[in-house]
């Protein structure tokens, strides 16, 4: 019997109107051909796999050796063998750069391997592929320029999908810097990506944490041009210009910006009622304490006094800035006591006296003032 000779044309789903990369012949009268063949009628997907990596072994030189590692692609991604699916992959985009996907495949296999570096080399490699398929020359013939459409709409949603896995792994990721990096390889690809600014926040509290604040600083103050409703970023923003002792009057704008949203923003859905009373507290607070003491700073002592008494309420669980408060609140106190108002000199020892009573980087200074003080005006 003549061997019965098939020409394979074997593509996604993903994408109907690709062209035929895969073109090969299968001869049933060769070993190769045999195995192929039922490859190509098994149904059971563990049995397939062992298959494809039979054939992989015995034939790597065969024509349709590209055909083969394709399949084995998304065939270990759904087995969680995520190496063997990557390492697949490369052999694939190394004979065919425009098999889509498998690029595809492959970068699913990326992010289900949950490892960031793993992931961003993908997502680069990936986006490159598809932004070079959707950059590539419209055909002149009609049935080619249809087919051309489906593989350029069909690299675009390929790269938004690289700027998805990019967010997504940002969002599983605990390492800071590993969170940082995702979210600076999305903006540097991406930058009107819709995922950046769902990522914000993460990228912010992740610069903090890997102790790299001017990144931090800096995202916020990019963000701030378009948005600012986020409250913590900008106190973060508010408090690291007060401790530099920059840009003061930014600092009053972004503290009155919170105290604004937090008598007009609504209440969260599914946020209860105490807690959202117990939220905008600590924010006006914060923003209170941050405002008071860069008023000290600038020894503006009845602003600093007045704002620093209406922080308390809402930084009491904070013990650190609630000492701080305290301490400047018994320097402003001191201040005015010193220009006439002697009641002031009484409200000052209190508050030195509270801020003594912490232990902390305030708590000596305090005593000191405590004892000028009181030798000063007599007073036990």
């Amino acid at each position: 019997m003549r061997g019965l000779a098939v020409l394979f044309a074997l593509l996604l789903a993903a994408a109907p109107a690709a062209p035929q990369r895969y073109k090969f012949t299968i001869n049933t009268e060769t070993p190769e051909g045999q195995l192929l063949a039922q490859i190509g009628q098994e149904e059971d997907a563990a049995k397939k796999l062992a298959l494809l990596e039979q054939f992989a072994a015995k034939f790597p030189q065969h024509e349709g050796i590209g055909w083969v590692y394709s399949q084995m692609v998304p065939a270990y991604a759904k087995t969680g063998q995520f190496d063997k699916a990557l390492e697949a992959g490369d052999k694939v985009l190394g004979m065919e750069p425009g098999d889509l996907e498998t690029a595809h495949a492959a970068l699913g296999a990326a992010l289900g391997k949950k490892d960031p570096d793993v992931l961003m080399a993908w997502a680069a490699k990936v986006s490159d592929l598809a932004r070079k398929v959707s950059q590539s020359e419209k055909p002149k013939e009609e049935e080619a320029a249809e087919e051309w459409k489906g593989r350029v709409d069909f690299a675009k949603q390929l790269d938004v999908y690289t700027e998805y896995s990019l967010y997504a792994m940002a969002l599983q990721t605990a390492d800071p810097r590993k969170k940082s990096a995702l979210g600076e390889l999305l903006e540097q690809r991406s930058p009107q990506s819709q995922y950046l600014p769902q990522i914000a926040n993460q990228r912010f509290m992740a610069y903090f944490q890997a102790g790299e604040s001017a990144k931090a600083i800096a995202l916020a103050e990019k963000l701030f041009e378009k948005d600012q409703t986020n409250e913590d970023m900008m106190l973060a923003v508010a408090d690291s210009y007060r401790s530099q002792q920059k840009d003061l009057e930014k600092v009053h704008a972004l503290c009155n910006k919170v105290l604004e949203l937090v008598k007009t923003k609504s209440k969260p859905e599914g946020v209860s009622d105490a807690d959202w009373e117990r939220r905008k507290t600590q924010l006006s607070g914060r923003a209170q304490y941050i405002a008071g003491v860069t008023y000290a700073i600038q020894s503006q002592w009845a602003q600093a006094d007045q704002t620093l008494r209406a922080a308390l309420p809402g930084i009491k669980d904070d013990e650190q800035i609630t000492a701080e408060a305290l301490f400047y609140l018994g320097l402003a106190n001191f201040r005015l006591g010193e220009k006439g108002d002697s009641d002031r000199i009484y409200d000052a020892i209190r508050f030195n006296e509270q801020c003594a009573a912490v232990a902390g980087p305030y708590q000596s200074r305090a005593r000191q003032n405590l004892k000028f003080i009181r030798s000063k005006y007599r007073v036990q």
